[in-house]
């Protein structure tokens, strides 16, 4: 048997199966209890900071806008 004719059956067979079972594992790690408060705060990471500026680390004044932009 050829190489290539080997790769391709096993891929339109056992790899397809692999592919499926991984992406039917992935939907449940997603919707798995629980994970609805992790994907709420990843959600609001870009309004955390709305009112004001994120302060510098390490330092309690916020940051300016000329700082910001670096």
């Amino acid at each position: 048997m050829e190489e290539y004719t080997l790769l391709r059956q096993f891929a339109d067979s056992w790899m397809l199966l692999v592919l499926f079972i991984f992406f039917v594992g992935i939907v449940i790690w997603v919707f798995r209890p629980g994970a609805g408060k992790e994907y709420k705060d990843t959600a609001n990471i870009p309004f955390r900071h709305a009112d004001a500026p994120a302060p510098l680390r390490g330092d309690d004044k916020p940051a300016t806008s000329k700082e910001a932009r670096q």
